[in-house]
């Protein structure tokens, strides 16, 4: 299983950033994905996730109206569009799969939302 992401860079607040995770190594329709982050000196927290449909999403209540996760089973793929940015959300974001009883995490890409 391999998990990578891209898409993270600096931006004002207010931009946009799209995230993708490219999946590999397993059956990517048959699982759920989740992006994480986490910011300095803080725990890792749990972003939005995504069934393996597509149809049931979730997010954490400081990024409901602002994230959309979606995913594309055709290429492998899930992505975290981010508008509105704020400087709170500065992080490396990771993507995520439990698949085959174990865990599995992206190498992380990093946001910095600065003026």
């Amino acid at each position: 299983v391999q998990l990578v992401e891209s898409g993270g860079g600096l931006v004002q607040p207010g931009g946009s950033l799209r995230l993708s995770c490219a999946a590999s190594g397993f059956t990517f329709g048959n699982y759920g994905m989740r992006w994480y982050r986490q910011a300095p000196g803080k725990e890792r927290e749990l972003v939005a996730s995504i069934g393996g449909s597509g149809g049931r999403t979730n997010y954490r209540d400081s990024v409901k109206g602002r994230f959309t996760i979606s995913r594309d089973n055709a290429k492998n793929t899930v992505y975290l569009q981010m508008n509105t940015l704020k400087p709170e959300d500065t992080a490396v974001y990771y993507c995520y799969v439990r698949a085959y009883l174990s865990d599995y995490w992206g190498q992380g890409t990093q946001v910095t939302v600065s003026p």
